[in-house]
């Protein structure tokens, strides 16, 4: 290059000058950078649709959480889905599916890729064993539904009840729900009906006997509690404690 003459494209530095970029390049880029938006925006449009040709997103594994009662060969064939099927489908309605289950009370369905499928299911907890007239027992749950669990198969440590009456019921799961270790100790739970007397719960904790209305909460049964540690302190046994007078817990010795 002759002295004194400059490539317009360097500097002096050595480093390229900006220089105007054509027209077609800029409508190109801007052409790029709105359709990878527009891709972006309509993915959920035709991104599971596209995907759920593909064989590599075929369903090959099913995974149950929290299924403990449900055995899982129903909740399978409940699902109705096999290898032929897409993760990317629609999952809401296999989530109805497993809900159908007299044993299921929620489910949720979500996808793992390549090929998984969660089932996370929320179970009927069962509260109580109720007798049938035949002598078996049935689980219960806080509804007062009867539940298709064999206690024979599936060992379960609730107590035992004399009818499922839904009102004890909901009692007995408040206090599996917030009151797990006072729920532990319940041995049996009874709505006891005598003539001329309003109806009562009797619900034995070991020893002691809680006599209560039906209208009691869990947290008005909890009020047996200081009750049982005042007596202990003065090394005193209760056989009976009474909630059924308002704002009081009456302990009643042997």
């Amino acid at each position: 290059m002759a002295a004194g003459v400059r490539d317009p494209g360097v500097t002096d530095g050595g480093t390229p000058e900006a220089v105007e970029r054509p027209r077609w390049r800029r409508v190109l880029r801007a052409l790029l950078v709105l359709g990878a938006v527009l891709a972006t925006l309509t993915t959920p449009w035709w991104g599971p649709r596209a995907l759920s040709r593909l064989d590599f997103f075929h369903v090959r594994r099913v995974v149950f959480e929290g299924m403990r009662y449900t055995p899982r060969a129903e909740a399978l064939a409940l699902l109705e889905v096999d290898t032929l099927q897409s993760v990317w489908q629609d999952l809401t309605p296999l989530g109805r599916r497993i809900e159908s289950h007299p044993l299921v009370a929620g489910a949720e369905v979500a996808r793992q890729l390549p090929g998984t499928l969660i089932v996370r299911v929320t179970e009927r907890e069962p509260v109580a064993l109720v007798r049938r007239t035949d002598g078996r027992l049935d689980p219960v749950d806080g509804s007062g539904h009867r539940l298709p669990i064999d206690p024979a198969q599936v060992p379960m440590d609730v107590p035992l009840s004399a009818s499922a009456d839904s009102t004890l019921m909901q009692l007995l799961d408040g206090l599996r729900a917030n009151e797990p270790a006072l729920y532990a100790r319940v041995e049996r739970a009874d709505r006891v009906r005598t003539s001329g007397m309003p109806d009562e719960f009797r619900v034995r904790l070991g020893l002691v006997t809680v006599r209560t209305t039906p209208e009691v909460t869990v947290g008005r049964f909890k009020d047996i509690l200081p009750v049982e540690a005042d007596l202990a302190r003065n090394r005193l046994r209760a056989v009976e404690l009474d909630l059924r007078f308002r704002n009081q817990v009456i302990a009643r010795q042997p």
